[in-house]
């Protein structure tokens, strides 16, 4: 039941963070046998949403820490993850803005990259991501308030391009 619930979201989920859609079908298989293995350790059924994804955030992360395409993933250079994103064949690049902004996010840091996700795309309550980022409610939303200053400062500042 579990995977039949959290396959989609789980999928974009992790998907925005890792880029690739290859790789993204790996962290998912991941995610989903560190779900099971792990069954038991779930106390409270109300939180099971920001467990599943609490355990697909870990996984990308540890991924992306894998993969070395960062030395740190805070690393202000984005660029792996932009060149994957711009050459991934399962990305539509014909939208340019829909491209900028994209990229726009993937040139955030990785906690407000993670935020933003959770709470844009996953509209999930600031709760909830605090719990699955490991944060407190006022973190995430201050998180959430300078991820999207930036991204609106880096699409006005490559629009014109």
């Amino acid at each position: 039941m579990l995977i039949e619930r959290y396959q989609q979201p789980l999928y974009w989920h992790i998907r925005r963070m890792v880029v690739s859609h290859d790789d993204a079908q790996d962290v998912l298989q991941n995610t989903f046998i560190q779900i099971h293995q792990h069954l038991g350790d779930l106390k409270n059924r109300e939180q099971e949403r920001a467990w599943v994804y609490r355990i697909a955030t870990n996984e990308a992360l540890q991924w992306l820490r894998n993969r070395h395409e960062y030395l740190s993933l805070d690393s202000d250079d984005a660029s792996p993850l932009i060149n994957t994103l711009t050459t991934d064949i399962y990305t539509d690049t014909g939208d340019r803005l829909v491209l900028l902004f994209q990229e726009a996010i993937l040139t955030l840091p990785t906690m407000q990259r993670t935020v933003f996700d959770l709470r844009y795309y996953d509209e999930l309550p600031y709760e909830e991501i605090a719990s699955i980022v490991g944060t407190t409610v006022s973190s995430a939303k201050t998180n959430y308030h300078y991820a999207k200053e930036k991204i609106s400062k880096y699409i006005t500042a490559h629009q014109s391009m």
